[in-house]
């Protein structure tokens, strides 16, 4: 049977319900999705956004509250919950692990490297730390799916206008530099596996200009799985009809 998994900044979880997210949820029937910026602590929560028709919800939120956090539906509750283990970054919800027993999903929300570079060492430190634990739980003989808002757009063919934003964040040359070592730690970008050379496909869009609607956008959320599981990855895709976020969501379906 097949596995759909997907991924989904959504700039706030109490933001985007008003948006149709359950209706979404519901319609589109994914057995695991994860959101990243969730921003909410459950408690806060109202009961049927804590247990949908069908799913539990599981919480990474940031100590602060508002700020960061990564969250998930799943149809089948994991064998295990637990985070990156590293204080700086889990006290901003960065790092959400869920072990099955043939994949461990990590859900990630990859730090914001800011103007003038202001919050680049936390990231490629976050970065650094994630391929290790990734790599370690491979060399241990786990499947990884490694998912979320990398925040970076890895080549020039990933956003619309590259020139224009080599001094911005999510597009300086550290951060591309710290996603390819990412992918030859023995990772592969799904969605560029099965779409190699295409461009105009992009998962984030600015509030501004009409970015959406004439497509100005960056792809900067993901989908990574080591090697041995790209086999059995039946399909990658960017889900950007779907609305409510500046994100749309990506998606990946396992056989």
């Amino acid at each position: 049977m097949a596995t759909k998994i997907l991924s989904w900044n959504v700039n706030g979880v109490r933001a985007i319900q008003k948006s149709g997210f359950f209706e979404w949820l519901d319609a589109e029937q994914p057995d695991i999705v994860c959101l990243q910026e969730s921003r909410a602590v459950p408690e806060d929560l109202p009961e049927k956004m804590l247990q949908p028709k069908g799913y539990t919800s599981l919480w990474n939120p940031a100590k602060k509250r508002g700020y960061s956090g990564t969250a998930a539906y799943v149809k089948k509750e994991p064998l295990a919950v637990a985070n990156l283990g590293v204080d700086e970054f889990d006290d901003e919800g960065r790092l959400q692990v869920l072990e099955y027993k043939d994949f461990t999903v990590l859900n990630g929300y990859w730090p914001n490297s800011q103007s003038q570079r202001a919050r680049l060492p936390y990231k490629l430190e976050f970065v650094t730390a994630l391929r290790y634990f990734a790599r370690g739980l491979v060399e241990e003989g786990k499947n990884v799916i490694l998912c979320g808002d990398f925040n970076i757009a890895h080549e020039a063919i990933d956003l619309a206008r590259p020139k224009d934003n080599e001094n911005n964040a999510g597009y300086y040359k550290e951060e591309r530099d710290a996603m390819a070592e990412f992918l030859a730690a023995g990772f592969v970008d799904t969605f560029r596996h099965f779409h190699p050379g295409e461009a105009g496909h992009y998962s984030w869009w600015t509030f501004r200009t009409q970015a959406r609607a004439r497509n100005i956008g960056w792809r900067i959320d993901y989908h990574c799985v080591n090697k041995a599981l790209i086999r059995r990855v039946k399909r990658a895709w960017i889900a950007c009809e779907v609305m409510g976020s500046d994100h749309c969501p990506v998606g990946i379906e396992l056989k």
